[in-house]
């Protein structure tokens, strides 16, 4: 793990990087961060998680880091002490980690539940979704102790995946208060994951449809080898590619409404959570 800082002081904000090896866009925005070496106005936290994975260019050495903050991992796993050490440097922070993947091009946010920091963060970032992960944390970071947001910037290791998790950082430290400036809020639609969709036994996969965009009951989603795949009820996927997982195609997901810039927990019937009966589709 790589620990850096800019400003002094006992920083309450962080930026993780990855945590993943395989998804170099965090770690090359904290690298460019610290090269720009920008004005602040309060001390921020720079993590490069998991720095040997980083190195070798694999998803994780012994075990997958977002999967190990509980028990379920070896204990000579070296994720293992990478998770006890990431979340003793995330204790009490306000936190964003920068991810990629295979299955979208465009920026999207995901939280463990739809609070006021995930509305107040993802609504001034440049993404396109907020997800709500719905399911236990099931060893991720999101244990740890601290607001935590996740954002995935883009097609795995591409040039636009790096640039987006660039202008997230910058973003996240302007809504933070790190930076000087304004951040644009916006309206963000709100999702949550629902059961993954499973590969039947193929030599090969094909995705015909959009993340975060409705399919409706019916509609072929996808292939295998050749044979059209669809579901009995409408779905919006999340996190849905040909060959992502080795055993699913994505995720069946539930649009559950939207929030908007200063919408608080609190706000009783205009809250996402309240409006999700209604909103579910």
């Amino acid at each position: 793990m790589r620990v850096a800082q800019l400003g002094a002081g006992q920083p309450s904000v962080a930026i993780v990087g990855a945590i993943h090896g395989d998804e170099p866009c965090g770690a090359r925005a904290i690298e460019r961060l610290i090269e720009d070496d920008p004005p602040v106005r309060r001390p921020v936290k720079l993590i490069i998680a998991n720095a040997e994975a980083l190195e070798r260019d694999v998803r994780y050495v012994d075990a997958d880091l977002n999967r190990a903050f509980d028990d379920g991992v070896p204990e000579d796993a070296l994720e293992r002490d990478l998770a006890h050490q990431l979340a003793s440097e995330l204790r009490g922070m306000t936190a964003i980690s920068i991810h990629s993947t295979q299955s979208y091009p465009y920026p999207f946010a995901i939280a463990s539940r739809i609070d006021d920091y995930a509305r107040d963060i993802a609504s001034k970032l440049s993404v396109r979704a907020l997800v709500d992960t719905g399911s236990p944390n099931l060893g991720r970071v999101f244990e740890a102790e601290a607001d935590i947001i996740e954002v995935e910037a883009g097609l795995q290791k591409s040039d636009a995946a790096t640039e987006n998790a660039y202008r997230l950082v910058r973003e996240f430290l302007t809504a933070t208060r790190v930076l000087p400036g304004e951040t644009t809020a916006g309206e963000l639609p709100v999702y949550r994951v629902g059961e993954p969709i499973e590969k039947p036994d193929a030599s090969a996969y094909e995705v015909f449809v959009e993340n975060f965009t409705r399919v409706e009951a019916n509609e072929p989603f996808a292939a295998a080898d050749g044979t059209p795949l669809s579901e009995p009820n409408p779905f919006y996927p999340i996190l849905l590619s040909s060959y992502g997982y080795a055993d699913i195609f994505g995720f069946r997901g539930q649009k559950l409404g939207t929030v908007t810039p200063g919408q608080r927990e609190s706000d009783g019937a205009s809250s996402t959570r309240s409006r999700s009966r209604s909103n579910a589709q």
